[in-house]
């Protein structure tokens, strides 16, 4: 039975965090593994930021075929309130929306929705705040500057930062370096947090001789190789390892890029391994603007940038030595070796180098995710094997 209200300003008890087509298919390749909602960016996904900032139970419409995985979306009823899931939440855009009251939007100055509570919402309110947005790949990391300063603040609230043990140099403001109580070892390393905030999560190891120069968030599990040199702004999501030089990065968990190499102003997303001297560009040398993969369009789209990196969805590997053109877009499941730049656009489930490339079968594609997850204890399960083999099928659509 559907719950209803009077308009007296009950606030919602369930929010829905929705997929705009366009968003998601702009966020093509990522978005082809997670909803919107579960992109990262700072130290939190967005739906963990929702979850942090709003007294209510989340819940995501998305794609039909990630319903098994994320779940269905919460019926929508007046105690019900939808917001576009590519709205980053600050603690201002929380209050906004926490007061709407049945059959009101809260819309941006220019008409885009941004949340509304209820079927049928026509009554619009305007807000006149900031607000960032992820309409764009790019986005992710052009972004993670800002949604770090957001993060920090929401996660350190009332938290006691550990001692930097005196074998390390802090450079800048301590307040601005939060190490998690439950951080492992930390030695022999240089934090700078003149250009923005550090945070520490539980279990990670940062070894010596390593160099941070913030705004940086280093994740649950994750460990950070020795002599590395890393860059704000940059995410390294959960249990994912680090080394060699990286500049604007977002990691979104269990992945590595943990030798020498350079990454910079690039995204990957879960289970990617980069080789040892791996190099991906993100300059070109005449500095002329980039030219960026985009999915629904089929067609290189420009950016406005002179600075994007790699883009790399679930599952994709670049072995050894590969150089990486500036700006190049790797879908699900893709192994990249051998000499040479490969094009800028690679396709899901392809393995090859710059001679050419190959479709991976889908049985060895599963095998080797299932060893690659194996190694981390986390199982493959039939849910994201589905998953896969769904995409798997879908991926001639976006050769």
């Amino acid at each position: 039975m559907t719950m209803s209200t009077d308009n007296t300003g009950m606030k919602a008890t369930h929010y829905v965090l929705r997929d705009v087509k366009e968003v998601r298919e702009n966020l093509f390749p990522l978005t082809f593994t997670r909803p919107v909602a579960e992109i990262r960016m700072g130290i939190y996904t967005c739906a963990e930021r929702w979850r942090k900032l709003a007294s209510a139970e989340v819940s995501y419409d998305t794609a039909d075929y990630l319903d098994e995985i994320y779940g269905k979306a919460h019926e929508e009823d007046d105690m019900t309130t939808v917001i576009a899931a590519h709205f980053i939440a600050t603690e201002d855009l929380a209050q906004s929306i926490a007061g709407l009251q049945a059959g009101e939007r809260l819309v941006t100055e220019s008409g885009e929705e941004i949340a509304h509570r209820g079927q049928g919402a026509n009554r619009d309110r305007v807000y006149k705040g900031d607000l960032t947005a992820i309409y764009k790949l790019y986005h992710i990391f052009g972004l993670n500057n800002r949604a770090m300063e957001i993060d920090f603040e929401i996660a350190t609230a009332g938290q006691e930062s550990k001692v930097l043990p005196n074998t390390n140099r802090l450079v800048g403001d301590r307040s601005r370096l939060f190490i998690h109580q439950d951080a492992g070892d930390i030695e022999c390393s240089n934090f700078n947090t003149k250009d923005g905030p550090i945070y520490i999560g539980p279990g990670v190891e940062i070894m010596e001789g390593s160099n941070l120069r913030g705004p940086i968030a280093v994740l649950d599990g994750s460990t950070i190789n020795m002599g590395a040199k890393i860059y704000g702004a940059t995410t390294i999501g959960p249990h994912s390892k680090v080394g060699g030089e990286i500049n604007n990065v977002v990691i979104t968990g269990y992945s590595n890029k943990a030798h020498d190499g350079f990454l910079g102003n690039a995204v990957l997303g879960t289970w990617c391994n980069i080789g040892g001297g791996c190099t991906a560009s993100n300059l070109k040398n005449d500095y002329t603007e980039i030219k960026l993969w985009n999915y629904p369009s089929r067609r290189f789209e420009r950016t406005g940038l002179i600075h994007c990196g790699l883009i790399m969805a679930d599952h994709s590997k670049a072995g050894i030595n590969t150089m990486l053109n500036t700006a190049t877009v790797v879908g699900v499941g893709v192994n990249i070796h051998g000499t040479g730049f490969p094009r800028n656009f690679i396709a899901s489930f392809s393995d090859g180098s710059a001679a050419g490339f190959a479709e991976v079968p889908l049985k060895k594609f599963l095998d080797t995710a299932r060893r690659v997850m194996g190694r981390r204890n986390v199982e493959l399960t039939p849910e994201y094997e589905r998953l896969y083999s769904y995409l798997y099928e879908l991926t001639e659509t976006y050769r």
